[in-house]
């Protein structure tokens, strides 16, 4: 899968991968944890959300234009800066006492993942034979979900489980004074995660600033021209391409509302057995980490079935499962529909590097730009969890619960993927 000239330059870039599960993954339960710190509604905490991955959209093609004047090693170390200063930003975040200083925070953060990910992805491509192509993307994104596993364990030890104990209810009764003090020790739990991992990453960014990366002259893009609008209008031209941002902007959707929202489903579940709710947020947790460690195995499984089935094919199999399984996270009201929702992890895993390899192949030298905009799809995060949450704050309908009339919208997000996954089969009529 990797010229042997490669090796250590995919070494570190793949290590990439896992920084930035990391900070997906503990960032999903903090929609919940400061809906309970600030005593707002899941709309409000879902703000998160969209200061997350608003910042993947607003940075996609500044990141790629820096990249193709710079180099592939220039945007990783841009990428780790934001990182790192957005990290560190949650100290001064938390001295303010307020909730829009972290949002501020976690854009610039999520400015260093876009440049991350614009980077490290075409990089990741190009690093061998373009047959093999979807197949090393695929197995450098096996490392994401392993820091994804580490940030939700962080989230769940570290922060959930450190909080004041007292319920939504306990806290709205609290008188002002005391209600400051229980939010002051609550945002100090927060925040030392977060400037931890700042710390660690500017580590990395120094180990990767001092090492030499040989990269042949086609990875080299410093200097290079780009011709913004006759790029554009040639993508555009691609259906593989155009609908390939379409799939990614629901698969990203879908996603997040699965993991971000599974705290939701599953405390509504565990309150009705009897749970505190404090115990019930980190059961909750604990099954999204099941989900995820779903996620990473099925990921080195279904990398391995790409040598044998059409990567198409495999996607719009998998979208297809996930969108059964997704009617029974709807219509089941007990534990049964949180293992269905676990459960469609499994389908999930390969979906991301499926699209994104599918929907660059024969771009030829446009996939610098392609890259971004494969990149800016991931909008789908801040956009469609935020109307997940306004609906699961609706009242339950009589005998339905609104978290459950919520999964409606990851439905579609999955109906979405296998379209474009048969599209692109050979099969299909989805050709360059």
């Amino acid at each position: 899968m990797v010229s042997k000239r490669y090796i250590l330059p995919f070494a570190l870039i793949t290590a990439c991968f896992a920084l930035w599960g990391f900070a997906n993954d503990i960032t999903n339960p903090m929609v919940k944890a400061f809906s309970k710190i600030f005593r707002m509604s899941t709309t409000d905490g879902a703000l998160v959300q969209v200061a997350f991955y608003g910042g993947y959209f607003a940075m996609a093609f500044p990141a790629a234009m820096f990249i193709r004047k710079y180099s592939y090693k220039a945007g990783v170390l841009m990428g780790l800066g934001l990182y790192a200063f957005g990290a560190l930003l949650f100290f001064p975040a938390k001295m303010t006492g307020l909730y829009y200083p972290f949002l501020l925070a976690y854009f610039i953060l999520t400015c260093g993942l876009s440049f991350l990910e614009t980077s490290c992805n075409p990089y990741i491509l190009t690093m061998g034979r373009e047959e093999t192509a979807t197949r090393r993307l695929n197995f450098a994104q096996c490392f994401n979900p392993l820091g994804s596993l580490c940030g939700m364990f962080v989230a769940m030890n570290f922060i959930q489980a450190r909080l004041n104990p007292l319920d939504t209810t306990a806290r709205a009764g609290l008188s002002e004074e005391d209600f400051e003090m229980v939010k002051a020790a609550d945002l100090s739990v927060l925040m030392e995660p977060y400037l931890i991992i700042g710390i660690v990453i500017a580590i990395i960014f120094l180990l990767i600033l001092f090492t030499k990366m040989p990269m042949e002259e086609r990875m080299e893009t410093g200097g290079e021209h780009l011709d913004f609008l006759p790029t554009l209008r040639r993508l555009l031209r691609c259906p593989r391409y155009r609908y390939g941002v379409i799939a990614q902007f629901f698969y990203v959707g879908a996603q997040i509302m699965c993991w971000t929202f599974i705290i939701q489903y599953g405390t509504r579940i565990f309150l009705n057995e009897g749970l505190t709710e404090i115990e019930a947020e980190v059961l909750s947790q604990r099954y999204n980490i099941i989900a995820m460690a779903i996620f990473c195995c099925s990921r080195f499984v279904c990398t391995f079935f790409l040598k044998y089935i059409d990567a198409g094919e495999l996607l719009a199999i998998l979208a297809a499962v996930a969108a059964v399984l997704t009617c029974g996270v709807i219509f089941f009201t007990d534990i049964r529909g949180l293992y269905c929702l676990v459960a469609i992890s499994a389908c999930m895993s390969l979906m991301f590097p499926t699209i994104y390899g599918i929907a660059l192949v024969g771009v030829g030298d446009d996939a610098k730009l392609g890259a971004a905009g494969l990149i800016m799809a991931i909008l789908g995060g801040s956009v469609l969890p935020a109307l997940q949450a306004s609906i699961i704050d609706m009242p339950d309908f009589t005998w339905f619960p609104s978290v459950n009339a919520s999964f409606a919208l990851p439905f579609i997000c999955f109906v979405v993927i296998a379209v474009y996954g048969i599209g692109t089969t050979p099969k299909g009529r989805m050709t360059y």
